[in-house]
């Protein structure tokens, strides 16, 4: 709505349309940030205001949030990703949000630089918990898929001690060589 009406807005952003805010997965989040992007909105239908059954809006919030705790964890100021849930029928805010949002990342800085991160560090630890998303995924199944009543009550989802856990706790793909039964289905699973 905010293009046909001809309102301005930012032009440093890149579009992607999806069919559903939902659609967002978090590897396409940390892909742009591995490519140097400054900054990732993610616009949504309001909540329980969505088009499809599946409620997807509450999956992106709460895969936003997850994704937030993981940039802190490895020293990205969260703030670099933001989500805002509107109709689409509010290009005047949509404008707004654009214009604000490009104004925050302009006064954190550029990628990594603000944080103190050297860009090979940063692109090594974005690419390492890039390799860990489907296990942040099936770990996080249940948290994923919540909805609250209040959107608040998202915010209390995932805690900084749980991210830590998580990650401190990633599954080892080591075989004992004493239980192996040579089926291969190890091998059939490894990437």
């Amino acid at each position: 709505m905010a293009g046909v009406s001809r309102l301005q807005y930012s032009n440093e952003s890149r579009l992607i349309r999806v069919m559903c805010s939902g659609r967002v997965d978090l590897s396409f989040v940390l892909k742009a940030f591995s490519n140097g992007v400054d900054g990732v909105f993610i616009g949504g239908c309001i909540l329980n205001e969505c088009n499809y059954i599946t409620h997807g809006n509450y999956h992106a919030l709460n895969m936003a949030l997850l994704t937030k705790k993981l940039m802190e964890h490895i020293g990205l100021n969260p703030e670099r990703l933001k989500i805002k849930f509107m109709s689409s029928g509010e290009g005047n805010i949509f404008a707004e949000v654009m214009n604000e949002f490009s104004k925050e990342v302009k006064e954190i800085g550029p990628l990594g630089k603000s944080e103190g991160l050297d860009e090979n560090e940063l692109k090594t630890k974005l690419a390492e918990l890039t390799k860990l998303v489907p296990y942040i995924k099936v770990v996080n199944r249940e948290k994923l898929a919540s909805r609250f009543a209040k959107k608040e009550d998202h915010y209390n989802l995932f805690t900084t001690e749980d991210i830590d856990t998580m990650l401190r706790d990633v599954p080892s793909y080591y075989i004992d060589p004493s239980k192996c039964q040579a089926c291969t289905s190890c091998a059939r699973r490894c990437p």
